[in-house]
């Protein structure tokens, strides 16, 4: 079976790995333009296209699909680049640029989308931020029929995967993306064989997983201490959860719950006590733990070596 894939991140490269070891072939490999990254803001290319090249599968990076689009000399090279591909079949996964209804009509078995939740809920571009922050037990992969709408597509292989109380949205991410490439092979060989079987999604417990914004990352002390534990585990390692100490500005990596219970008379964000233990902080109705952390322009440490280079103590006070 001939396989063109459409993917950007580590997550999607995962999926491409498995289907090119399972045998199939992949004629093309689409993936978004390469991207400024790191400190020097040098041009970067994506996981995806990095893997590809180095297994010489041809790339396109396209800035948009859409014939008739700001970039349609961009949409008609991937256009002729596809229908020259002659794919059975098209698998995306965490692309990033939305499939317009000639992509769609394209490939003889359509196009599969592996998404990391158990849809309808999370639809959208940040469902494994958002199960965490939300403090979902259970999420999963559902390998999905693409449509013309967000995320909306039958649903054809579902997955579940339980959510651990110290998951983070980096480790979750590790385990969904396994997942995921292998029900992709499970679903490409049911399909070779007309033996997938689309149920529609329920209509019933539709949620939207919005883009993770910079802005979101601040710590709001004044929160319940599991909504603030959530919080930081479902910022890391993107874009990494944060608070202010005066003028500067800490990255918060790692903490656990305390379980003593908040004392009286303090104010949430103050620092109870910070040692080599770990930097304790009131919130709510709790005291959280931060164990691993990093000022700006450092490295992330634990908080014994933290505190050997930037001073905290007790009664001092965090921001929002």
């Amino acid at each position: 079976m001939r396989v063109i894939f459409a993917g950007t991140p580590d997550f999607a490269r995962v999926a491409l790995v498995q289907l090119h070891a399972a045998g199939f072939e992949i004629p093309l490999v689409l993936t978004q333009p390469d991207r400024p990254a790191g400190r020097g803001l040098k041009l970067q290319a994506s996981a995806v296209k990095q893997w590809a090249e180095s297994q010489q599968i041809p790339v396109v990076q396209p800035r948009s699909l859409r014939l008739d689009g700001k970039y349609p000399e961009d949409a008609a090279a991937a256009r002729d680049a596809m229908q020259a591909a002659q794919a059975d079949a098209m698998v995306v996964a965490a692309y990033g640029l939305i499939l317009p209804q000639w992509v769609l009509d394209l490939p003889r078995l359509g196009c599969f989308n592996i998404h990391a939740s158990l849809l309808p809920r999370w639809r959208g571009a940040a469902p494994i931020h958002r199960a965490i922050q939300a403090g979902d037990r259970e999420t999963g992969i559902t390998l999905m029929q693409m449509d013309a709408g967000l995320d909306t597509g039958d649903m054809l292989l579902v997955e579940k995967l339980g959510v651990q109380d110290t998951d983070t949205t980096g480790t979750l991410h590790d385990r969904l993306a396994a997942l995921g490439g292998q029900m992709v092979v499970q679903a490409l060989n049911l399909a070779g064989s007309s033996q997938l079987h689309p149920v529609r999604q329920p209509a019933q417990g539709v949620s939207y997983a919005h883009k993770i914004e910079k802005a979101e990352a601040a710590v709001d002390w004044t929160q319940p201490v599991a909504v603030v534990d959530r919080h930081i585990r479902a910022m890391t390692p993107f874009p990494g959860a944060s608070t202010q100490l005066g003028p500067d500005t800490l990255k918060l990596w790692h903490c656990e719950i305390d379980s003593c219970s908040r004392p009286p008379d303090v104010r949430e964000g103050q620092i109870l006590s910070a040692n080599a233990d770990g930097v304790r902080v009131v919130c709510r109705d709790g005291v959280l733990v931060l164990t691993e952390l990093q000022r700006a322009g450092g490295k992330r440490l634990g908080s014994a070596d933290f505190l050997r280079g930037f001073a905290l103590a007790p009664g001092m006070a965090f921001g929002k």
